[in-house]
């Protein structure tokens, strides 16, 4: 055989082993080892770097970061007598009230740090040791939701809320992250309390219909999701010239996973109009809306709400398939510091906080792997 033979035979050969091995059209491979080596990574950084020997992360910011910190670490494998997770538990112990919430003394963010605690302990619970403490935070958390006791009927566009206390005005952040609690502590779809935040969650959506009546609905009507219809209405992304309220991001997703937990399947108007939103505004490069504002709570509401609906892949409008899990992780070790942390270098909404920000990204790795 010639040479040159020699030379077409080796490219034909290779040219026939990639076509064995590549994904087809639209796929990628999930890069296990990045993912290992991203993960373990920050996980470090929490653990020599982001914790105090109290068992605390950026303690001056309330529990609500050792909590995410925590959770982070025992969403990638590690248990609840791991030595770095079992001094955050203890450290979160310290802000059990004797009403059942979880937060500190003379805050005005009761629900937010209830909720991100009562899911930190709930990750925890494999044996059950915080099944009391969970319960009486779910207890707390029903208690602080916008309902018939707080003197509000079912039209009202407050009813089913939470806010960041008893009486902060009901949003969607923190209306999402009481769902996702109340789930964790067993409550299912049926349950009354997530049925009438549902009622809250599709006043937050641009979309008119049955079950939106409130001003906001027609003026924007693109199926996405805003901050609060409540006191007036408000939305981080500001207003349409008609007085509508834009839709964004990380409340879309937020919707999206709470209409989840609520019951909603895919052939749900509300859910229909939230993943059309989704596939016209796809994008890791910044929180749709809103730029790098927020960025990283995107990230954590965007992998959470898409491990729900269970597809592996995003079809955006321009029929480009993404497999969003293996582009999310891209991102992430992209965006990685040498270190091992994360950090916005816009810090609106605490995203300045590198333990706040590693716990976001760490929770969003969470959901990129395949099996989880």
């Amino acid at each position: 055989m010639t040479p040159t033979n020699t030379r077409v035979l080796i490219i034909a050969s290779s040219i026939f082993v990639v076509m064995l091995v590549q994904p087809g059209i639209g796929e990628t491979q999930f890069d296990q080892v990045l993912f290992d080596q991203v993960a373990s990574r920050g996980i470090d950084y929490l653990a020599k770097q982001g914790q105090a020997q109290d068992g605390s992360y950026s303690r001056h910011l309330g529990p609500a970061v050792t909590a995410l910190a925590t959770t982070a670490i025992l969403r990638h494998g590690r248990s609840a007598d791991d030595p770095v997770v079992r001094r955050g538990l203890q450290y979160l112990r310290g802000f059990v009230r004797d009403d059942g919430g979880i937060y500190q003394e003379g805050t005005f963010y009761k629900n937010y740090e209830t909720s991100i605690a009562l899911l930190c302990f709930s990750a925890a619970n494999e044996d059950g040791r915080f099944d009391q403490l969970i319960r009486d935070a779910e207890r707390f958390l029903k208690d602080l939701q916008w309902d018939e006791g707080e003197g509000k009927k079912s039209a009202d566009p407050a009813f089913g809320g939470g806010g960041y206390g008893k009486h902060g005005r009901p949003d969607l952040s923190n209306s999402s992250f009481m769902i996702e609690a109340l789930k964790a502590a067993g409550n299912d779809e049926n349950s009354e309390a997530i049925q009438r935040a549902l009622l809250f969650v599709s006043r937050c959506q641009n979309l008119d219909g049955e079950h939106n009546l409130t001003e906001f609905a027609s003026k924007n009507p693109d199926g996405g999701f805003y901050y609060t219809p409540a006191a007036g209405g408000a939305s981080q992304a500001g207003k349409t010239p008609n007085g509508g309220l834009r839709s964004y991001g990380s409340m879309t997703y937020a919707g999206l996973k709470s209409m989840i937990y609520a019951g909603l399947g895919p052939d749900d108007p509300r859910v229909k109009a939230a993943i059309a939103w989704i596939k016209r505004h796809y994008s890791l490069a910044e929180n749709p809306g809103m730029s790098d504002n927020g960025l990283y709570y995107y990230y954590h509401t965007f992998a959470k709400a898409l491990a729900m609906l269970g597809d592996e892949h995003i079809v955006d409008d321009q029929n480009q398939p993404h497999d969003w899990r293996s582009e999310l992780l891209e991102e992430l070790a992209r965006r990685q510091r040498e270190d091992g942390a994360w950090s916005n270098t816009n810090s609106r909404w605490l995203e300045g906080d590198a333990n706040l920000v590693t716990s976001y990204a760490l929770l969003a790795l969470s959901y990129c792997r395949p099996d989880r």
